[in-house]
C-alpha cells in the first residue's frame, strides 16, 4: 500500500492510504448521528470485511444444510466446508491437530466449557488458581463457579502502577496448591501484552496447566500455541473481524481427550440407549447439536484475509496508531491515561478518566459526534477498583482506523472540556 504521511505535534509518522482499505468494510461508510462513523470500539467487536460478509451470504444462499449427518450433495458439501474451517483455524494458531480446535459460541464459552469438564472435577480444599488483576470477567467468574462450595481461592497476580505484571511475584506465587493458571494475553482495558510464554513456561515447571484467554490477543499478533505451550487457548471471532456466535477452544490433544463432554445431544455420540451412553472423542464431543456452520466458515474467511495483509503490515499499524492515539491523548487537559503515560509493551487500547465529566458523558458527548468508544468497567472490575476509578472512557484500535479519526476523538473530547467548563 502506498504510504502517506501524516503529522503529529512532535514528529512525522507514516501511515498507509487507507482508503482501499477501508472500502472492504462496508459498515465505515456509514453516518451516526449524521456524521462520518468514527469506529474506536473493536475491543469489544471487530467490524467485517466484505470477503467475510460475501462468503457467509453465499454459504446460506448456496450451499446451506446441516453436517456430519447427510449423504446428499449439500450435506456433504457443508460438512467438508465445515472441517476446512477447523483445520484452517488450527494453522492459524499452529496447533499440532485439527482435531485440538474446538468450536463453541465464543472465548467465555471455552473458558466454561475447561471450567466445568476439566478444573471442577479436579478442585478440592485449599486449592488455588492463579489469574492476573486485569482479568475480564469471563476469566474470573467461570472459575469460581467451577470451585464454589469446595474451598477453592481464586488469587490475583499484581500489577504496576504501569500495568505491567509483576512476574516475579507470579513466579513466588505458584505452589502445590495451584492446580490451575488461567491469564489474559492482552488486557481488553489497557492494552498490556503479558509474556505468556514466560508465565506458561513457569508453571508447566511445576506441572501446572496453563489456559490463556487470548481474546484482545488474536486480532493483533500472531498466535503460536505450540510457542506458548499452554494447555488451553481461547478466542471469539467476532473481536477477529468474523461472525458473533463463533468461538475456539484450542486443547491439547491429551488434555481434551481426559475431559468428559461439556453438553449431551446430537453429533456427540457413538452409542445411546436408556441405560448409557458413549461418546465421541474431541473435538466431537463437545460440540453437542447443530453448530454454527456458517460462523465457522466466516471465521475462515476472517483469517484468510489478516493472511492477505499480512502480520508485519497488521503488527505496524497497530504500533503507529496506539503511539499516535498516546501521545495527542496525553495533550488533553485533565485527562489521565490508566495504566501510566509509558507505552511499551502494550497493543490496540487506550483508557483514560477526564477531570471534567464521568466518563458515560464523555462517551455520550463523542457519540453525537459520530465516535464510538466504550465507556464503563469493560467486564473488568477488580482491575477498576486496583486503578482506583468505577469506570473509564475506552478507545480502541484497528487496522482500519486513521490518525484522522484519532484525531477527532481528541477534537470531541476538547468540547467535553468546553461543555463541562460553563
Amino acid at each position: 500500500m502506498a504510504g502517506t504521511t501524516v503529522a503529529t505535534n512532535t514528529k512525522a509518522m507514516s501511515f498507509p492510504d487507507h482508503s482501499k482499505l477501508r472500502a472492504d468494510f462496508p459498515i465505515l461508510g456509514r453516518e451516526v448521528q449524521g456524521k462520518p462513523l468514527v469506529y474506536l470500539d473493536n475491543a469489544a467487536t471487530t467490524q467485517k470485511p466484505r470477503a467475510v460478509i460475501d462468503r457467509v451470504a453465499e454459504f446460506l444462499g448456496s450451499e446451506n444444510a446441516n453436517i456430519h449427518r447427510g449423504v446428499h450433495y449439500l450435506s456433504m458439501q457443508a460438512t467438508d466446508a465445515y472441517d476446512r474451517a477447523r483445520a484452517r483455524v488450527a494453522r492459524f494458531l499452529n496447533a499440532e491437530k485439527a482435531a485440538e480446535i474446538v468450536f463453541v459460541r465464543g472465548a467465555t464459552e471455552a473458558i466454561n466449557l475447561v471450567a466445568s469438564s476439566f478444573a471442577a472435577p479436579m478442585l478440592g480444599d485449599g486449592d488455588e488458581i492463579l489469574v492476573t488483576v486485569m482479568e475480564h470477567h469471563a476469566n474470573i467468574v467461570p472459575w469460581q463457579l467451577a470451585g464454589a462450595n469446595k474451598g477453592v481461592r481464586l488469587v490475583p497476580v499484581p500489577m504496576s502502577d504501569a500495568g505491567v505484571l509483576d512476574v516475579a511475584a507470579y513466579e513466588e506465587m505458584l505452589s502445590e496448591r495451584t492446580r490451575l493458571v488461567a491469564i489474559t494475553h492482552v488486557s481488553n482495558v489497557l492494552g498490556t501484552v503479558n509474556p505468556v510464554v514466560e508465565m506458561t513456561r513457569m508453571a508447566q515447571a511445576r506441572g501446572i496447566p496453563v489456559l490463556v484467554d487470548g481474546a484482545q490477543a488474536v486480532a493483533h499478533l500472531p498466535v503460536d500455541v505450540q510457542e506458548i505451550g499452554c494447555d488451553f487457548y481461547v478466542f471469539s471471532g467476532h473481536k477477529l473481524f468474523g461472525p458473533d456466535g463463533i468461538g475456539v477452544l484450542y486443547g491439547r490433544e491429551d488434555r481434551l481427550a481426559a475431559m468428559a463432554p461439556y453438553q449431551g445431544g446430537g453429533d456427540m455420540i457413538e452409542l445411546v440407549s436408556f441405560e448409557r451412553s458413549t461418546f465421541r472423542g474431541p473435538p466431537e464431543r463437545f460440540e453437542a447439536g447443530t453448530p454454527n456452520i456458517s460462523g465457522a466458515i466466516g471465521l475462515a474467511a476472517a483469517i484468510d484475509y489478516l493472511d492477505g495483509l499480512g502480520w508485519e503490515f497488521l503488527a505496524d499499524q497497530d504500533r503507529l496508531l496506539f503511539e499516535h492515539a498516546r501521545k495527542v491523548l496525553s495533550e488533553v487537559p485533565g485527562l489521565r491515561i490508566c495504566g501510566g503515560e509509558d507505552g511499551g509493551g502494550k497493543i490496540s487500547a487506550v483508557s483514560f478518566t477526564m477531570d471534567a465529566a464521568h466518563p458515560h458523558d464523555v462517551g455520550t458527548i463523542l457519540d453525537a459526534s459520530g465516535i464510538a468508544v466504550r465507556a464503563g468497567h469493560h467486564c473488568a472490575q477488580p482491575l477498576m477498583e486496583r486503578l482506583g476509578v468505577p469506570s473509564t472512557v475506552r478507545a480502541s484500535f484497528a487496522f482500519y482506523n486513521t490518525p484522522e479519526e484519532i484525531d477527532q476523538l481528541v477534537e470531541g473530547l476538547a468540547e467535553v472540556n468546553r461543555l463541562f467548563a460553563l
